[in-house]
């Protein structure tokens, strides 16, 4: 039966032999039956392509490309239309059956937030998704974190976030936390105001990179302040400020996450005045159900442990 007489839907109802038709999607996707060749996944001879190329347009009685140089013809290239979806789809449909098997959750923010907050959160979902499997990947850039979710490196991250969303992600507020100074063991200063009173300050600043949201709105604070801080080392994680601060070499900028935490030879002052970090979740797309479910137990977490920083939104 023929296209040109039974018309699309008859060349269709001929009953075709699944393997010559991926072997064909192959061919029609690369160009030709050598290159198909060399892009199929398990070994396969040029001959026996050719051969079931061949059978192929027996069944459905119609040429579907030239050989040499390679086109496909009208009907090829509606065979090929028809094919390409199911047969590009395959992996996705693999994943996806991998996936509802064995669940995973890609985290993405802070190594503190992941570290210290993160596993009552995963304890608990696991009670709701007995077989859920979490990768964590940390970092102390934001930029970082943003380019892992565009990329879909993470499903979901946890870090700072502000009154607009980045472009093409979505966010949520969580809590709102105070900055704080950390000074050392030998430091002599007893509390911010005598830094503040200095105008200049002598000692150097342990903090984030400058182009850090909260560095930002430190330094704006200060400058408003009419304070200049001039002397900065940079630190790409906030547990690494805190060891800058240990081991002598300043004092430190950081988020205060537990007021009443107490870490030996570290004593913390809580910055008033100075604009908070707001903790978020982001993440890219309509939220799973993995998602959503790990942005509420954050939440939940957040209004447990922080009543007075929590955000409702």
């Amino acid at each position: 039966m023929g296209v040109a007489r039974a018309g699309w839907s008859g060349f269709l109802e001929t009953r075709m032999n699944v393997h010559h038709l991926e072997l064909f999607y192959y061919v029609a996707k690369h160009g030709g039956i050598s290159a198909a060749v060399r892009a199929i996944p398990y070994g396969i001879q040029q001959p026996a392509v050719s051969g079931q190329m061949g059978k192929l347009e027996q069944e459905v009685g119609v040429k579907l490309f030239e050989r040499s140089p390679f086109r496909l013809t009208p009907a090829g290239e509606k065979l090929y239309a028809h094919v390409e979806p199911f047969f590009e789809g395959l992996d996705g449909v693999a994943a996806a059956l991998k996936a509802a098997a064995r669940p995973e959750l890609r985290v993405g923010g802070a190594e503190v937030v992941l570290r210290d907050h993160l596993p009552v959160v995963t304890q608990r979902m696991r009670a709701k998704f007995p077989h859920l499997k979490f990768s964590l990947r940390t970092t102390g850039f934001q930029s970082q974190v943003e380019a892992w979710l565009r990329e879909g490196k993470v499903d979901v991250a946890f870090a700072p976030v502000h009154a607009r969303a980045p472009a093409g992600l979505r966010t949520t507020k969580l809590a709102r936390l105070p900055l704080a100074l950390e000074f050392g063991p030998n430091s002599k200063v007893k509390s911010v105001e005598e830094l503040w009173a200095k105008r200049t300050v002598a000692e150097p600043l342990i903090c984030l990179p400058p182009d850090t949201g909260l560095v930002r709105d430190f330094f704006a604070t200060l400058k408003k302040r009419g304070v200049k801080w001039p002397n900065v080392i940079e630190a790409t994680t906030p547990d690494l400020v805190t060891r800058y601060v240990l081991n002598g070499d300043g004092i430190g900028l950081n988020v205060l996450t537990d007021p009443k935490a107490k870490r030996r030879g570290v004593r913390v002052l809580e910055l008033k005045g100075f604009p908070p970090v707001t903790m978020g979740a982001l993440w890219r797309g309509e939220a799973t159900e993995l998602v959503q479910a790990a942005i509420d137990g954050v939440r939940a977490y957040a209004q447990e442990r922080w009543p007075d920083w929590a955000c409702a939104d």
